[in-house]
């Protein structure tokens, strides 16, 4: 039935008839023991449909564009092409055209990418592949168009946010997400998952600028970082340009016995009267990289320099790394990749994308680094890119950047898989890690469990503090199992606004919720073969909850039930005669539950019907035990004061059916209805043999 709105009273009615079909929907179960006894149960597949395997828009995919000659030519350009180009284009022949335009704009150079005239080609790209049905290619293009181009690209963003209206992440509301998780820890013993956003503390952090850091150490029991929280005697540099305490030092801080970083302390074989940061530790422990700026031996505002350590434990004197890999300008952020033969860095030289770029060097069999090369388009942008950081055992690079197509606030982490030595399309690793402020200098242990980086609360606030916390599922460097469904109305094929929730029960990571998009669409990105908790929630339909065993990509379809629809369950039918709830009831009852305890301004009225047989005053009274009987539990699971549902029972006098002449029918009169109400709406109901008068006073 319609939601009728009215300024004095408004009530929204529903019935649920007893004889009905597919009690499909797995709601919260029973408290303690029962959730217990559910977590522990290894669920193959959601009970509201059928897996289905899906093909399209794998998690980790490359690129279909390549640009052989990024690091080869600084400048492409080609003027009989371009005229054969512009020939076509004016023929309208637009097959002919787009194989010619791709040629040409995939043999780029950096240059290329920061002329406007050139930046052009590649918006003809991307509209004339949308044209020519190339959706997977035009979003691509457009991406890199709105990554790279310097004019206005409002005409680019609004094509490409037609073609991704159903696909881009529509994260929802934090706070929702954090109540969802509490209510749920009341409620059941399913373990919520664990806290974010922890600050390291003050054994760790000062009241100056901390970040950049490392883990080190075979068993990562060690903790390097920077911090300008130094009192030593500056450089002359220091002194005249930044005379108020500029120092910076690296600092290290070793785990106890209770899992707890210790007091920092300052690495003193490292630092001197010049600015020392950025470390990185290799896997041994044995060799350390980290910049120091302004010194006599340097080529340029800060240099990657290299230290050894000796057999006798002591640090060896720093080298600085050479003009092979340092420029005149500022090279900073080190690390090496999880086969320690790949050196990543960021550098704001000449001849890069953007302010400051990610480049990277390859160790030659001599062992000498080769010459360091931009790591492309894909990744650096007309902004700038900071920190790279290669995650130890999994491939996957992890970056800050100042310019995403999904951005936070002011530098984001984002995470790009490699594959065959290329890398995917960047992801923002997600509102659980990256807010309003800067994000950046971080780090990610071994088995991918813990999160350190710095985090600035406003964005472009020069003051740091180290965070800690568990790594969330949009920062996984595994999390490569898409799981997609849609939200549907199963007759009528409406669609819902609402938001789902995905809580990790294997290992209490937290996934951030998303919306509901407007096709009824949404998907996550998990780590396989682990449990999952799905929670959706909206106003206007009941709260579906399944756990679930991830086992591959999956796409699911899930029918959800308006709250304005008639509803009908098989399960609830009481034995002849008996007003006793049976166990297969509970579940669809906590439909009405959740959505009482989320709409706390709605009040139930619960009826009972019955057919015909028998006396019509056993009748009336046995139908008004079953309404009270369903109203007890319904306050008691639910917590509900008393007088958020009232009972009642109508008995034989309101049939659906006159004169039933078969079993069927008669079952069809024997109904619970229940109708729900705004709490300002006044009416007065029998609710026992005495009059009660439900009033707002």
């Amino acid at each position: 039935m319609e939601k009728t709105f009215i300024r004095s009273g408004l009530c929204l009615i529903f019935s649920l008839l007893l004889l009905i079909h597919n009690p499909i929907y797995g709601q919260r179960k029973k408290k303690k023991k029962a959730a217990s006894e559910n977590k522990e149960q290894k669920d193959s597949g959601l009970k509201i449909s059928e897996f289905e395997p899906t093909s399209i828009n794998k998690v980790v995919k490359l690129p279909g564009l390549k640009f052989p000659n990024i690091n080869r030519i600084a400048y492409y350009r080609n003027e009989k092409i371009l005229a054969q180009i512009l020939r076509l284009e004016r023929n309208k022949q637009w097959a002919e055209y787009r194989e010619l335009l791709y040629t040409y704009v995939t043999s780029f150079g950096i240059q290329n990418f920061l002329r406007k005239e050139d930046m052009d080609l590649v918006w003809r790209l991307a509209n004339v592949s949308e044209h020519e049905g190339d959706r997977a290619l035009a979003k691509e293009t457009y991406r890199l168009l709105l990554r790279h181009y310097r004019g206005d690209f409002s005409q680019a963003l609004k094509h490409y946010e037609e073609l991704v209206l159903f696909e881009k992440p529509l994260y929802a509301n934090l706070d929702d997400y954090f109540r969802l998780v509490d209510k749920r820890a009341l409620i059941d013993t399913l373990q919520p998952p664990e806290d974010v956003l922890v600050d390291m503390g003050s054994y760790v952090n000062s009241q100056f600028s901390d970040y950049g850091m490392t883990l080190g150490g075979e068993d990562q029991n060690q903790l390097l970082f920077t911090s300008n929280r130094s009192g030593r005697d500056t450089s002359a540099f220091n002194q005249q340009f930044n005379p108020s305490h500029a120092n910076e030092d690296i600092y290290v801080s070793e785990k106890t016995e209770f899992d707890m970083w210790g007091p920092a302390e300052s690495f003193d074989a490292i630092n001197t009267k010049y600015n020392e940061g950025s470390p990185y530790l290799t896997k041994d422990g044995k060799t350390l990289y980290f910049i120091r700026c302004m010194t006599p031996d340097g080529f340029g505002d800060c240099d990657i320099y290299v230290s050894q350590k000796k057999e006798d434990g002591t640090w060896g004197e720093p080298k600085n790394m050479g003009p092979g890999i340092n420029s005149y300008a500022w090279d900073s952020h080190p690390s090496l990749s999880m086969t320690e033969d790949t050196l990543y860095f960021a550098s704001d030289r000449k001849g890069g994308f953007g302010n400051a770029d990610i480049y990277y060097s390859v160790k030659k069999s001599d062992g000498n680094w080769g010459k360091p090369k931009n790591i492309g388009p894909f990744i650096n942008s007309r902004g700038s890119e900071l920190s790279p950081h290669p995650h130890v055992k999994y491939p996957v690079l992890y970056f800050s950047s100042s310019l995403g197509v999904v951005n936070f606030g002011g530098f984001d982490i984002y995470k790009s898989f490699i594959v065959d030595g290329e890398f995917t399309e960047p992801k923002n690793v997600g509102p659980l890690v990256n807010g309003p402020g800067d994000e950046y200098y971080f780090a990610i242990d071994s088995d991918a469990k813990q999160l350190y980086y710095a985090k600035s609360r406003v964005k472009g606030d020069p003051n740091l503090d180290l965070q800690s916390f568990p790594l969330p599922m949009e920062a996984k460097p595994n999390n490569t199992v898409r799981f997609s469904g849609r939200v549907i109305e199963p007759t009528t094929g409406e669609v819902f606004k609402g938001v789902v929730t995905i809580i990790d029960l294997s290992d209490r990571v937290e996934v951030a919720p998303k919306e509901i998009r407007e096709d009824g669409s949404f998907d996550f990105e998990l780590v396989n073969e682990k449990k999952y908790l799905l929670v959706i929630e909206g106003d206007n339909f009941f709260q579906i909850e399944e756990i679930f065993f991830v086992e591959g990509d999956k796409h699911v379809q899930i029918p959800a039930i308006s709250v304005n629809s008639s509803l009908s369950f098989a399960s609830i039918d009481f034995d002849p005669g008996s007003s006793k709830l049976k166990p297969e009831m509970e579940n669809n009852l906590h439909l009405v539950v959740d959505f009482l305890v989320k709409h706390d301004n709605y009040r139930l009225l619960v009826t009972g019907h019955t057919d015909s047989d028998g006396n019509s005053k056993a009748n009336l009274k046995l139908s008004k035990e079953r309404a009270e009987a369903i109203r007890r539990f319904l306050i008691n699971y639910g917590e509900m004061e008393e007088n958020r549902v009232i009972s009642d029972g109508k008995g034989d006098e309101d049939p659906i059916i006159y004169n039933p002449q078969s079993e069927d029918e008669k079952r069809l009169n024997r109904r619970v209805e229940f109708k729900i109400f705004l709490d300002e709406y006044r009416i007065s109901v029998p609710v026992t043999d005495d009059n009660f008068e439900w009033s707002d006073d």
